[in-house]
């Protein structure tokens, strides 16, 4: 497959990279996953945004550029390239914001969307609980109507960016002996509301980004509920066919990593196995082709369609590809995989990525509940035990 890109698509390529270049930090950020980390990132966004870079496809009335799937593609591709610092802001740009997009009120997107755009609200994902892991219709937290706020009790875990972002969005159960999944409702807080408690998360590197949270007795607005009281599964699966789809793992990352991989392979070739060669190969031929099937659904969806459960055999792809990647690094690198720091003083970011990419099958829904979904929905196969 040929990818021909228009002359204007070649310019805006152009324009990316020599913003790219002249922006982006020349030494890597301080891990997201601490204080000092997060408030550099967060100085990051805001320099994006400055260039009106902070979420390209959206609106401009809402501090985008109103670019399409492909810009956004040729965009992620030059951003990657130059060594852009992971969004501190993912959480809101690529799930809430689409989310608020298709089903956001006039006033929500013009609260919202703005200081998403410009790096001056942080967002943390507030799914889990401890009850309720891959299994999200089992959300006990509830939010009881009084007036026009809703009283939020109960507890999440696993909350990504929670550790330091400002504001956070979940779902809460919403009627009074609801199962499952209904009587459940999308709400959005200010993770700063009295009654909020934030315990952070100690993670296999030592860093906490993520966080407990619990609710004691939260008032929040009902103004601030995402559709419907009751309808928060359905926005719910909206939101995390953005996290399994396109959004959040562009191609873009995966290539930068597996053009990363080839040129460690070749300062290691001399003791490198032939296993290793191949695992390098694979490698970079399975994020050509990541690209490539993006480009086609991109296209998809520009021309009108949609992605369904499409977006579980996506997240299971991108996810095993990210470990995979990692793994043949750690090989590569030998005893020296395991420093925080080279001898150099360099920082060792295969150590840091692979550490993240073993979470890659479990977070956004875990690949083996994406499998279940690839096999009845995509593949009509029965469910195991159906009669």
């Amino acid at each position: 497959m040929d990818l021909v890109y228009t002359p204007e698509q070649q310019d805006f390529r152009a324009e990316v990279r020599a913003w790219m270049d002249a922006h982006v930090p020349r030494e890597p950020l301080v891990t997201l996953e601490c204080r000092e980390g997060f408030d550099q990132h967060v100085i990051w966004e805001r320099t994006l945004a400055s260039g009106n870079w902070g979420m390209v496809t959206w609106p401009e009335a809402y501090g985008g550029r109103g670019l399409d799937l492909i810009q956004w593609l040729i965009f992620e591709e030059e951003y990657f390239r130059a060594g852009g610092p992971n969004r501190a802001n993912q959480n809101g740009i690529f799930l809430l914001g689409p989310t608020i997009m298709e089903f956001g009120t006039p006033e929500q997107k013009a609260r919202f969307l703005t200081p998403m755009a410009k790096g001056e609200t942080m967002w943390a994902q507030a799914w889990s609980e401890p009850g309720a892991g891959s299994d999200m219709a089992a959300i006990g937290s509830k939010a009881v109507r009084d007036g026009d706020h809703y009283v939020i009790s109960g507890q999440k875990t696993w909350s990504s960016r929670a550790a330091f972002a400002d504001w956070g969005f979940g779902i809460f159960r919403t009627e009074e002996g609801s199962k499952r999944h209904k009587g459940l409702s999308f709400i959005l807080f200010d993770l700063n509301s009295p009654g909020i408690t934030r315990r952070p998360i100690r993670q296999l590197h030592g860093d906490t980004g993520f966080a407990e949270l619990f609710f004691d007795e939260v008032r929040v607005p009902v103004e601030n509920r995402i559709a419907g009281e009751g309808e928060g599964w359905k926005v719910a699966m909206a939101t995390a066919g953005f996290e399994r789809g396109l959004m959040l793992r562009s191609p873009g990352r995966f290539q930068a990593t597996a053009k990363r991989l080839v040129d460690l392979y070749r300062k290691h070739e001399a003791k490198a196995s032939p296993a290793a060669r191949e695992a390098v190969m694979t490698a970079w031929m399975q994020a050509q082709a990541y690209a490539y099937n993006t480009y086609t659904v991109a296209a998809k969806i520009m021309a009108g369609g949609s992605i369904g459960a499409e977006a579980s055999l996506n997240k299971i792809f991108w996810s095993e590809l990210d470990r995979a990647m990692h793994r043949t690094a750690m090989q590569l690198l030998g005893a020296a995989a395991e420093l925080r720091r080279f001898d150099d003083g360099r920082m060792n970011q295969w150590l840091e990525g692979y550490i993240f990419s073993l979470s890659g099958p479990i977070y956004a829904g875990s690949n083996e509940i994406q499998r279940n979904i690839t096999a009845e929905r995509l593949l009509d196969l029965p469910r195991v035990g159906a009669g």
